[in-house]
């Protein structure tokens, strides 16, 4: 194990309102716990300890859990009901995080060098203890309101744009998934650019790579000879699952779908939550669509069995209205398989068009069906474009990434005993 050329460094990982530990597919679990989890693990290779505060929402799970290898700790903050909070409420204990991190912090006698805190209410949270701390202030914001689109703007992003600001005045480092990312924290924000940094997130190559598709199909139960189309992520709207539903049932209607059976898997949402509504809307809409037979909601899935699906798809999709990044068709590629993607957000630089998969435009379910029905219908094309995805993939080693942030992470730790 290395240790960082500043010296060994401890960080207060901050992320408020998702554990890295949770179970994908959920609400409001999705590719931030996979970037806290996976970030957290790879700097433990490299030397850094990393404590990871979140808050608590089961009062039977240990607080301190060492699930993250490396001696690195998830602590569970007391901070409100000890059970999943709906997204409007997340705000209203921000402040009880703060005070009973700071204690739980102060009774361990814990010290640590820098805050990395993820998305605005981490953010919220990572102000107030850099101050009592006085340590410097690493923040990633994973999605800005600003850049959602309109329709898919809540009531809550009036606040949350106020704290995004205040963090980008405050931060003494953001970092950027994509190059659009800095840009739009720099001329709106007016974020000096030394101040950001561009670092993608990465893909663990040593759990997601290709699978034979015929041992993926064993282990997942699917027949040698079906096409599958997979998604993977949330079911909130602005993902676009109401496009996808559209265009299956455009590929239906002209006899696409005739001969070797195919259908569409979707992961994610919890089956047993009886008030999951994006779940209940998206069946209804399957059931309207006629599409019974083709669709299939298999709830969520860990990261353990993620490559066996990816590995059994033909091809993966990600319909989403806004992106920041897309993990999902990291890990899709890192698995050899083609991806049709929106051209929005964080995609536009991570898929290749033509190369690696295709780039649609958002809601528009017929460009989306022509994409789907070419790759369906081309084999050669389909193993082509798996094997540029491989080698595209392996770029994002997350050794790679979080060597890159640790890079960072020194620059802020001698600046900052420069300073004294």
């Amino acid at each position: 194990m290395d240790e960082p050329a500043c010296g060994p460094l401890r960080i207060a990982m901050i992320s408020y309102h998702t554990c890295p530990l949770a179970v994908l597919g959920g609400k409001h679990t999705g590719g931030m716990n996979v970037y806290v989890r996976e970030l957290s693990r790879a700097l433990g290779a490299l030397g850094v300890h990393v404590d990871v505060f979140t808050r608590s929402e089961d009062a039977h799970v240990p607080t301190i859990l060492h699930e993250l290898g490396y001696g690195q700790r998830v602590v569970h903050i007391p901070a409100g009901p000890h059970h999943p909070l709906p997204k409007s409420l997340w705000p209203r204990y921000v402040p009880e995080f703060i005070r009973t991190v700071q204690q739980t912090v102060q009774a361990h006698g814990w010290r640590y060098h820098l805050v990395h805190s993820h998305y605005w209410l981490s953010g919220w949270a990572a102000r107030e203890l850099v101050q009592a701390w006085k340590v410097p202030w690493v923040h990633m914001y994973h999605t800005l309101a600003e850049l959602k689109p309109p329709v898919y703007q809540q009531e809550e992003d009036g606040q949350r744009s106020a704290m995004e600001r205040t963090i980008a005045q405050r931060a003494d480092l953001l970092i950027c998934a994509t190059p659009a990312e800095q840009m739009f924290l720099h001329w709106r924000y007016g974020v000096p650019l030394d101040r950001l940094a561009v670092v993608p997130p990465g893909v663990d190559l040593s759990r997601f790579y290709p699978i034979p598709k015929d041992e993926a199909r064993a282990f997942v139960g699917l027949p040698s000879e079906q096409r599958v189309l997979l998604y993977v992520g949330r079911f909130d709207p602005i993902k676009g699952l109401d496009v996808l539903l559209e265009a299956v049932a455009r590929l239906k209607d002209r006899g696409i779908l005739e001969g070797p059976g195919t259908t569409l898997i979707l992961i994610g949402g919890a089956l047993d939550t009886p008030k999951n509504e994006d779940l209940v809307r998206l069946k209804a809409l399957r059931d309207a669509k006629g599409l019974q037979d083709l669709v299939t909601f298999v709830g969520p899935r860990s990261q353990e069995t993620l490559p066996y699906y990816y590995s059994a798809a033909d091809v993966v999709v990600l319909p989403s209205h806004y992106e920041s990044f897309g993990l999902v068709v990291l890990e899709a590629m890192a698995c050899g398989r083609p991806v049709v993607a929106s051209h929005v957000g964080g995609l536009l630089s991570l898929v290749r068009h033509g190369e690696t998969g295709f780039l649609v435009p958002p809601q528009d379910p017929d460009a989306l069906a022509g994409y789907l029905c070419l790759l369906l219908e081309d084999e050669r094309l389909r193993e082509r474009m798996g094997r540029c995805g491989v080698r595209h993939a392996r770029r994002y080693h997350w050794e790679r990434i979080a060597r890159r942030i640790l890079r960072r992470y020194c620059l802020l730790r001698k600046r900052s005993l420069r300073g004294r």
